[in-house]
C-alpha cells in the first residue's frame, strides 16, 4: 500500500516518527512536510536529532493567516496527492496541515487516516478545536489516543472506523528517550542534575498573546522554588 504521511508543525514530527517506523516495515510510506513550522529550531532539529526519515517533499508554506495558510497547504498537499496516487493519507493532530491535508484527500475520494482523533477542548475560539472537529468528521480511520477520546467521537454521531489505539506520544517518549541518554548533553550544559528543576513550554495563542495571562505564569515560575528550563517558543519570543 502507498501511504502519504502530511506533517508540518513540531509535534507532528515526533508523533510521525514511530508510526512511520511501523509503517515501512509493510508498505511505502512518502512524508509530505508542508512547511508550516520552518524555523530551523522547530522544524530541522526534530529529523535531525529524532532520527525521522527525511521528508519526501517540503511545500514551503511557511507562515500567514489561518485562511491564507490552510489554503495554500490545500492546494500545494493536492498536487502531490495527484502526481503520487496514494491509497491511504495519513494526518496528525490539530494544526492546519492537519485540516488542509484531509480536506485535500477527502476531495480527491483517498480514504484519511486521523492519528491523535476525538479529543476535544469543548472551546471553538481555539483554531485547533476547528481543525479536530472538521478533520474527524471526513476521516475514514480515527486513531484515538483514550477512551475519553472514542466517547467525544460517540457524542458527535462518530462509531465506524474508530479504533481505541493508545497515545503514539508514548511510543515516541520511549524511543527518544533511548536517544536523548545517548545524545543529549543538556544538563551538564545547564549545570541541572536530577530531576531537581522543571521545565517550561508556553506556546499556545491564549497564553502567549495576552500579557495577563503570560505574566502570571512568568510568576507562578519564579514562585516555583527550583531552577526553570525555559524553551522558547518563536511566538512566545515575539
Amino acid at each position: 500500500m502507498k501511504i502519504i504521511s502530511v506533517v508540518g508543525a513540531r509535534p507532528q514530527f515526533i508523533k510521525c516518527a514511530p508510526v512511520s517506523r511501523e509503517l515501512r516495515k509493510e508498505h511505502e510510506e512518502i512524508l509530505v512536510h508542508t512547511g508550516q513550522h520552518y524555523d530551523p529550531e522547530m522544524s530541522e532539529i526534530f529529523f535531525d536529532e529524532l532520527e525521522i526519515p527525511r521528508p519526501d517533499y517540503n511545500l514551503g508554506v511557511g507562515s500567514g493567516s489561518h485562511g491564507k495558510q490552510t489554503g495554500e497547504i490545500l492546494m500545494r498537499v493536492e498536487d502531490v496527492l495527484l502526481k503520487e496516487k496514494p491509497d491511504l493519507v495519513f494526518v496528525y493532530g490539530d494544526t492546519n496541515s492537519t485540516l488542509a491535508g484531509a480536506l485535500a484527500a477527502a476531495k480527491l475520494h483517498i480514504p484519511v487516516a486521523h492519528v491523535e482523533s476525538g479529543l476535544r477542548s469543548f472551546d471553538r475560539t481555539m483554531p485547533e478545536e476547528i481543525n479536530r472537529v472538521v478533520t474527524d468528521h471526513i476521516s475514514d480511520l480515527l486513531f484515538c489516543p483514550t477512551q475519553t477520546s472514542v466517547d467525544n467521537l460517540a457524542a458527535e454521531g462518530i462509531t465506524k472506523g474508530v479504533h481505541l489505539v493508545g497515545d503514539v506520544m508514548a511510543d515516541a517518549l520511549a524511543y527518544n528517550r533511548d536517544i536523548a541518554q545517548r545524545k543529549s548533553r543538556i544538563l551538564e550544559t545547564l549545570g541541572l542534575t536530577g530531576k531537581a528543576y522543571c521545565v517550561l513550554t508556553v506556546h499556545r495563542a491564549g497564553n502567549t498573546d495576552n500579557r495577563e495571562n503570560l505574566t502570571s505564569i512568568i510568576r507562578a515560575v519564579g514562585d516555583a522554588g527550583v531552577p526553570v528550563v525555559f524553551p522558547v517558543h518563536p511566538r512566545t519570543r515575539k
